[in-house]
């Protein structure tokens, strides 16, 4: 029987739930996805205009399909992410999870031991967290040893060991850190009791345990058992001073599960916090490394499934940014508008957010040249740019009502200035405040020289300026037969908008982004180094406007001044017998009664 083709298998593919996975040539597995209709998802792959390049490559490697049919699109999620760690698909998006957090573990034995590890194991044991540093749960760790005395021995305390003596108490016993169960001085009850309220602790749920130890408390002062109500006086105590450091919103709010999200051009952040009774119990960023052109939503469905399934997340509902586009048995997904359960998402995206920023500083620690292309990729990627701008060159205008008007380029080579290719320009055809004809004249002087000399054009021109000195920029780059071999842009100040040609709606990039700041860093140091030479210019035609208009006084004259005394405030102040030494009798004489007020230069 001959093997049907691709595209004759996805015609008979069902209209139910399910994941898919595509093959190659050599059968290897190199994409999996889940679909609420295995036949209208896997069609859209092979139709005749595909969204993206990275779809259109996935899609030439596709030598033969897979699927299974589950019975919702929740089974299909969670499916799909054990088989995407399973095989590891090229063109899915991979979890980087390279740091093992740590957990607080109740062991599974008599007398349970509470204690601190990483990399849980299938051992029977309870496990709680993860904690997002090794200090977080040292600390509760710290709260859980010094609210009861437990064991940290790994003595066998069976019942027939403890009966037959063949345990000693040991030095935890004597410093009050243990009762010693293994000579039989506490009993497995009371033991037992104790790890009940150690569950609670670690599981965040204070406020329930608080409650039930103050009725305690009331009972023995009720019975005049005042050494043991003391004793819960102060656990209850410490108890509140922990919750309360980390109550972050309303205690009533309920149990949450909060996820945040950060992007930038190649990785998402998801960061993960678990809110029991108002207080972060838990919380946790991963990195999922995009291969497609995946968007929050796709990021966000992939997060859930394993974050659930990691660290068996039970909150009834789960706060996110965005609709996910699945429906989970157990959990509501909510994206809240204000309020309190508003103040957590940010929260939880701040802390995606730093984490990303963190894990940025240290590529470009590490690896600089890496660190650049990101940011290169990012304005690619945000200007819609057909290569990456590793030339860019900023223009911008500067003049005081008109006179000395200048011109400054600043060159950027792969995101750094690059000063030895600084130019500025003398406005020389412009009379006026004329911010628009002066961008044309230093843009057209700039690229007919660079044409002329046969040199490599910029991928991007920035012009500091809004439509109109965009539009002076462009109509020059067509005279010079530019229009479509160099991207152009225009910043508009206020607002921070990017103008392109023909294009009357602006686009706002985010704030936060790399490539905005890019942009404003260009735009920036055009601003500092036209307004520096502006200055100049303006200042020398100050000082040699003064002495320059004393009759009897010519250019000569005014050099050799200013050589000698360094400005017009140097001439003034200096002594009459250092300007005859200067420049004459006769002369002095002329400049000091003019610089004194006896006449109108």
């Amino acid at each position: 029987m001959p093997e049907l083709d691709i595209r004759d298998k996805v015609r008979l593919l069902p209209d139910q739930p399910g994941i898919y996975q595509f093959l190659d040539a050599e059968g290897s597995v190199i994409y999996v996805g889940k679909a609420k209709s295995l036949i209208d998802r896997v069609g859209s792959y092979f139709a005749a205009d595909l969204p993206n390049g990275k779809t259109a490559a996935l899609v030439r490697h596709i030598a033969d399909l897979r699927t299974i049919v589950v019975n919702t699109e929740f089974e299909a999620l969670l499916l799909e992410n054990t088989l995407i760690k399973q095989y590891q698909p090229r063109y899915n998006i991979q979890l980087r999870d390279d740091k093992s957090f740590p957990w607080i573990r109740i062991r599974n034995e008599r007398f349970p031991r509470v204690e601190g590890m990483r990399n849980p194991e299938d051992d029977g044991a309870e496990y709680y967290g993860p904690f997002t540093s090794a200090k977080s749960m040292r600390t509760l760790l710290g709260l859980v040893h010094g609210l009861y005395q437990l064991r940290s021995c790994n003595f066998e305390l069976s019942a027939r060991n403890i009966e037959q003596g063949r345990f000693k108490r040991c030095l935890e016993y004597h410093i009050g850190n243990c009762k010693a169960p293994c000579e039989g001085l506490q009993d497995e009850a009371e033991y037992d009791a104790n790890i009940d309220q150690v569950r609670q602790i670690v599981k965040g749920r204070v406020n329930g345990l608080v409650h039930l130890l103050k009725q305690r408390m009331q009972a023995h002062a009720e019975r005049l058992e005042f050494e043991q109500a003391e004793t819960l006086r102060k656990k209850i105590e410490r108890l509140e001073k922990f919750h309360a450091r980390s109550v972050v919103v309303n205690p009533d709010i309920g149990d949450l599960d909060v996820i945040g999200l950060a992007r930038d051009n190649r990785t998402s952040y998801v960061s993960y916090l678990r809110v029991i009774d108002g207080a972060i119990v838990h919380g946790i960023t991963i990195e999922l490394k995009r291969r497609l052109e995946e968007s929050d939503a796709d990021v966000l469905q992939l997060a859930i499934a394993e974050l659930r399934q990691r660290y068996h997340g039970t909150a009834p509902e789960t706060i996110v940014p965005v609709d996910p586009g699945v429906k989970a048995p157990d959990t509501v997904f909510v994206v809240p508008q204000r309020g309190d359960k508003r103040k957590l998402l940010e929260l939880c995206e701040r802390n995606a957010r730093y984490f990303m920023l963190d894990k940025q500083k240290q590529q470009a620690l590490v690896d600089p040249e890496a660190a650049t292309d990101r940011i290169l990729e990012q304005l690619q990627q945000d200007l819609r740019l057909s290569e990456l701008p590793r030339h860019i060159e900023c223009f911008d205008n500067s003049n005081t009502q008109g006179t000395d008007p200048v011109s400054a380029c600043v060159v950027f080579r792969d995101g750094r200035p690059s000063k030895k290719d600084y130019r500025h320009f003398n406005i020389r055809t412009v009379e006026g405040p004329d911010d628009f004809a002066s961008m044309e004249e230093a843009v057209e002087r700039r690229y007919s020289r660079m044409l002329t000399e046969a040199r490599s054009l910029p991928q991007l021109i920035v012009i500091d300026g809004g439509k109109g000195q965009l539009s002076a920029a462009v109509k020059t780059l067509e005279r010079l037969g530019l229009r479509g071999r160099v991207a152009v842009i225009g910043i508009a100040k206020k607002l921070e908008e990017i103008y392109f040609p023909d294009d009357p709606y602006p686009l706002h990039i985010d704030k936060r982004s790399s490539s905005l700041k890019l942009i404003q860093h260009m735009r920036n140091e055009a601003h500092r180094f036209g307004i520096t030479h502006h200055r100049g210019k303006r200042n020398k035609r100050v000082v040699h406007s003064r002495l320059e208009e004393i009759p009897g006084i010519g250019p000569s004259t005014v050099k050799k001044l200013l050589e000698r005394f360094g400005s017009v405030k140097g001439v003034e102040t200096a002594s009459m017998e250092e300007l005859t030494g200067t420049i004459g009798a006769g002369k002095a004489a002329i400049v000091r009664n003019r610089l004194a007020g006896g006449g109108t230069p």
